[in-house]
């Protein structure tokens, strides 16, 4: 029975840590910067979604080279943004193109998050070598610049979705493991720890069940964050012509291919500019908010 009841304790405090984030996420709504964060995002999630409703043309069709904003169409419709060089409909680029950045970005975030996670309550937790190993590792992936890091990984590998996402894992799982190593060691040292050490319970779940999820908090605030960098860093590589593989629409390559002739016709890489603006900002917002709301808990 002493078990029974132990196992049930167990749930109900894992399931009460849910409902807190789940809470977290419902008092949004009490927060400005929270709403607007949430609608930007939900705006682009929809675009994402209905793309082959919402796209008056299709994007990798040619159709009417450097058409400005507003060209009717000869064959029925109209460039609400214009066109390109090659004649694609800018703004069926830009909708189709919110899929790939709303596909990867998160994927790519949660891979680094849950190699970051692992790594951190390893080092948070057992410490000694598990400590010095880890967090070793970490420095010496931490002291390359950023930017040449994803450069170097992408030209070794070669630019697809699959190696975008390994490259951002590797560069971003030690920036997270510190913080969740961070987290741990203040954790660690609580009652109900020490409770579950006393137990007899596993280290690996004391780890994912007693402490990890009393630092969802900041790991919420910083995976929205972190959301925004890694949308920078997609949009960075296409522009760098290392994001995937064209003729796919992706809102960095837009920029890159059509860079040259931003002067004499700036609607072809300045809605790709506000597209990617945008959505960070909404993140970025979005993180505000749910800070906000975890500072008033």
């Amino acid at each position: 029975m002493a078990e029974h009841s132990e196992t049930a304790d167990q749930t109900a405090s894992t399931g009460a840590a849910l409902m807190r984030a789940i809470r977290s996420f419902a008092l949004l709504k009490e927060s400005p910067v929270g709403v607007v964060g949430v609608t930007i995002v939900l705006f682009w999630i929809t675009m994402a979604l209905l793309a082959p409703v919402l796209a008056p043309f299709d994007p990798l069709a040619t159709l009417q080279p450097f058409a400005k904003p507003g060209t009717v169409y000869a064959k029925g419709g109209t460039f609400w943004l214009g066109t390109d060089h090659i004649g694609r409909d800018i703004l069926s680029r830009i909708i189709w193109g919110s899929r790939t950045v709303l596909v990867y970005a998160p994927l790519a975030t949660l891979c680094a998050y849950v190699v970051g996670i692992i790594m951190g309550l390893a080092a948070g937790y057992r410490l000694g070598w598990w400590d010095l190993v880890l967090s070793r590792i970490s420095d010496i992936i931490l002291s390359f610049p950023v930017l040449v890091l994803y450069i170097i990984i992408i030209a070794t590998i070669g630019a697809s979705g699959l190696n975008i996402i390994i490259a951002i894992t590797f560069a971003s799982a030690p920036g997270i493991m510190r913080i969740v190593r961070g987290l741990v060691l203040d954790l660690r040292n609580r009652e109900y720890v020490a409770a579950a050490e006393t137990r007899g319970e596993t280290p690996m779940y004391i780890m994912l069940v007693e402490i990890l999820p009393n630092a969802r908090g900041p790991l919420i605030v910083d995976a929205c964050l972190r959301l925004g960098y890694v949308i920078i860093t997609i949009g960075v590589l296409g522009f760098l012509g290392l994001g995937l593989p064209p003729p796919d629409p992706d809102w960095g390559g837009m920029i890159n291919e059509t860079r040259q002739m931003a002067l004499a016709f700036p609607h072809m890489t300045i809605y790709p500019c506000l597209a990617v603006s945008s959505l960070i900002l909404g993140f970025n917002l979005l993180a505000d908010g749910l800070r906000e709301i975890s500072l008033r808990d």
